[in-house]
């Protein structure tokens, strides 16, 4: 069985989404939220510095702070534990990880911070 969605046209969803590159300034553990996350300060230049809430709980603080992420900036903002968390951060299943907990979408090379995907 075949879990692909069904075809849409990339002007009606992909361009919609304003998905940047931001720089992670800081990263505390969420103690409110449901299951083991973080709370990431994230600057995304132009487009000011956001909060996120995420399940990056295989990394490390340390490993996380600096680091180059992609995140959705105009979705609507969700409350995950005492924090609202104003972008969503992209990420990818933690390899053997429970289901849920996410590794980083990065680029491959150093980026300019607020700059587009596409």
């Amino acid at each position: 069985m075949s879990e692909e969605k069904e075809i849409v046209s990339k002007e009606d969803t992909f361009d919609k989404l304003e998905i940047r590159i931001g720089r992670v300034l800081s990263v505390e553990e969420e103690p409110a939220a449901p299951k083991k996350s973080y709370r990431l300060k994230i600057d995304f230049g132009k487009f000011g510095i956001r909060t996120s809430v995420g399940r990056f709980a295989q990394h490390s603080p340390e490993e996380i702070k600096g680091k180059l992420v992609m995140g959705i900036l105009n979705f609507s903002p969700r409350q995950i534990g005492d924090t609202t968390s104003d972008v969503l951060t992209l990420g990818v299943q933690f390899p053997k990880a429970e289901s849920g907990e996410a590794t980083f979408i990065t680029p491959f090379a150093e980026a300019k911070i607020g700059g587009k995907l596409f």
